[in-house]
């Protein structure tokens, strides 16, 4: 009998909130900026190895998959630094009331996407 029990709350029936699903998502940004800091060592590498191999990383990176993943990892730093923040503020004893997590947590979302917009503009050559 206990075996058709369901699960507590039960998956289905369970709605995400933006405090968990910003929790998930500081940890993956997290894991993307480890893979970011390999790609900064293989950049310094390619500098320092010579101008042809440096040149085929930066052709590499100036690639439609080389730019996706500049601004992953430009919208991982900006996302985990604004949260980072956010969690400072937390240790400090503020912010722990519902509405203040869910606008906090918003405006993380937002400061993220926008930094990341902007930075992008600027990387690409579209903005001076």
């Amino acid at each position: 009998m206990a075996a058709n029990r369901p699960l507590s709350p039960h998956l289905q029936i369970y709605r995400k909130q933006i405090t968990s699903v910003l929790s998930i998502l500081h940890r993956i940004t997290g894991l993307l900026l480890c893979l970011g800091a390999v790609v900064l060592v293989a950049w310094i590498a390619t500098v320092s190895i010579g101008p042809e191999c440096h040149a085929r990383f930066a052709a590499l990176i100036h690639s439609i998959p080389g730019r996706l993943l500049v601004l992953g990892l430009v919208f991982s730093l900006l996302f985990h630094l604004c949260n980072g923040v956010r969690h400072l503020v937390w240790d400090m004893g503020y912010g722990f009331d519902l509405g203040t997590t869910t606008v906090t947590g918003w405006l993380v979302v937002v400061l993220s996407l926008l930094g990341t917009l902007y930075a992008s503009l600027r990387i690409f050559g579209v903005m001076p």
